[in-house]
């Protein structure tokens, strides 16, 4: 007979297993690690030297194999050290598109005791600068369209700029291969668990973005809670569907597919790191497209397709869909937003045998948090799942107080995997974290099971006339209609009422719909008072920023703005 979840949970972190589990204090706070977790970053890339000629990385027409990624690695720690200075605790900035060498300016910076910082890769030359002047890093490693936006900012402030894919450089910036020792080995350096990783930014809905700073324990403990569940689903007798490794009875090797961009956490700890601390191959994608993801899980036999729902559906709606060979797939699933119920539904009865799978992080978890996956998505299709041993969760109500189970407020996660605080921002630091619990901002509730589920943003909520209406729930019967592609709906002033439903809708273009016929839709499945009042049917997908989410924010405020 299977064992039950927690029966594996118990199993797995049983004293001498591979998952067991300690108590630690951090300042003033205790927390449940993972006793095998590696001691550092440094020491996850280390290991993997082992892999020698196997390929990790797969871009365009590019291998890399673990010895080629390795070699650029120590070449980059050596010039980073030798020629830039930079010592233990300095900041070094990343700014380039999904290239290996994000991957391996990442590993080399972390090795060395120093921060990697991550630029979103779509920000503007005014947005790279207030990240510059916030994380003041000693040098930048930069792409061209980066080198160019981040110049100015770089000369001003006294940053010094390494080029990447480079055909001509800039005066004052060195083109990596110019400088590199190909045969250079790793500086000494000794890292610690509670030094200082990375900082992250978060995508800052409004003001400034916040740089979340996370140290070399928090990213591992995340990376050892992804294993521990995917090993505790398969020896539950479900299908992993999940983040990390395959079905071990499979004979296809696992690999990944990189969809999401690497400066978000998703594509930074979850996918990458988790790929390359247990040796599997990863696919780079230059820029998402479904057909181009299509014809590389063919052509590459890609196991595991890790992005946000948006992209899970957009490859079954392709005209490609049916023409590509997907049968390598066991797992379709991500984060980043919820997904809607046809879409768990759709990608487990799409796919020949791939089974969909969820998880909720955010950047201030690094990625970690509850996960739902093969049987149980398909069971609990709005729900992001259920934790592993080393996370807390509680809901608490308006005044920080928990409430009973199933019981909507906000919640709030603790556990070793949560960020230290905000580079340089003690008041947003100290509004967030709160004696080691995390406030999300997230509205939801845990059942009897321990199965989580989101229903809203606590401040995107619709408030109307006194009544709580959660976007998730409406978005979900919307996107049950056939003619909807997309849909995001959202609250807008009223002044009768407080706020008024309203959705942006991008409808299927072989479909014709009209907006009465969509609120009818609505009306059936709901009450009255959560039916769109104000419908706009756009005539082009809606906005994402560069992790894939649809900007609601923004839709919300012009339409705002025309009324």
């Amino acid at each position: 007979m299977a064992l039950s979840y927690q029966e594996a949970l118990e199993q797995l972190t049983a004293p001498g297993a591979p998952f067991s589990t300690s108590e630690i204090e951090v300042d003033g706070v205790t927390y449940k690690v993972f006793d095998r977790a590696a001691g550092s970053l440094r020491e996850l890339f280390d290991s993997t030297r082992q892999n020698g000629d196997a390929v990790y990385l797969v871009y365009e027409d590019e291998r890399w194999t673990f010895s080629d990624v390795m070699a650029q690695v120590d070449g980059i720690a050596k010039v980073l050290v030798e020629r830039y200075g930079v010592q233990k605790g300095d900041r070094v900035a990343i700014g380039m598109r999904n290239y290996p060498e994000w991957i391996t300016s990442f590993a080399a910076i972390t090795s060395i005791g120093a921060i990697s910082v991550s630029l979103n890769a779509w920000w503007t030359e005014d947005e790279l600068d207030y990240a510059l002047g916030d994380s003041t890093p000693k040098v930048l490693i930069a792409d061209r369209e980066r080198v160019e936006r981040g110049l100015r900012s770089c000369k001003e402030r006294g940053i010094a700029i390494l080029g990447v894919r480079l055909d001509d450089a800039p005066e004052g910036v060195d083109r990596l291969e110019d400088v590199i020792d190909p045969a250079a080995t790793m500086p000494e350096v000794e890292v610690l668990p509670a030094d200082d990783a990375t900082i992250l930014y978060t995508s800052g809905t409004t003001g400034n973005p916040k740089g979340a700073v996370s140290t070399h324990r928090a990213i591992l403990n995340a990376l050892a809670g992804f294993g521990c569940r995917s090993v505790a689903q398969t020896i539950t007798g479900g299908d992993t569907g999940g983040v990390v490794g395959g079905d071990p009875a499979d004979s296809l090797p696992p690999v990944f597919i990189l969809t999401v961009p690497l400066f978000h956490v998703t594509g930074c700890v979850p996918v990458m790191l988790s790929t390359f601390a247990a040796g599997l191959k990863l696919v780079i994608m230059y820029r998402w497209n479904p057909e181009r993801a299509l014809e590389l899980v063919e052509r590459e036999r890609v196991t595991n397709f890790v992005g946000v729902p948006t992209m899970s559906w957009d490859m079954l709606e392709s005209p490609d869909f049916d023409k590509r060979d997907t049968s390598s797939l066991r797992s379709v699933g991500g984060g980043g937003a919820p997904a809607p119920p046809e879409l768990v539904r759709r990608i487990d009865a799409g796919f020949a045998k791939a089974r969909p799978g969820i998880g909720y992080g955010m950047t201030e978890t690094n990625a970690y948090g509850p996960q739902n996956s093969g049987d149980d998505y398909v069971s609990h299709p709005t729900s992001t799942g259920r934790s592993t041993p080393i996370l807390e969760i509680k809901i608490v109500d308006e005044e920080g107080k928990e409430v009973p189970i199933g019981e909507r407020g906000e919640i709030c996660f603790k556990g070793p995997n949560l960020i230290r605080g905000y580079w340089n921002n003690p008041e947003a630091t100290a509004e967030t974290i709160q004696d080691g619990w995390l406030r999300t901002g997230d509205i939801g509730r845990v059942d009897e099971e321990g199965f989580v589920y989101i229903e809203d943003r606590a401040k995107d909520m619709v408030l109307r006339a006194g009544e709580n209406i959660y976007c998730a729930e409406v978005e979900a019967v919307l996107y049950e209609h056939p003619a909807v592609y997309e849909a995001a709906v959202f609250g807008i002033p009223d002044e009768r009422l407080g706020e008024q439903v309203a959705a942006a809708i991008y409808v299927r273009p072989d479909h014709d719909v009209t907006v009465e016929e969509l609120q009818a839709h609505v009306r059936e499945r709901l009450a009255a008072f959560k039916v769109p009042t104000h419908v706009e049917l756009v005539e082009s997908t809606l906005p994402r920023n560069a992790s894939g989410k649809i900007l609601k924010r923004s839709i919300r405020d012009e339409i705002v703005a025309r009324a």
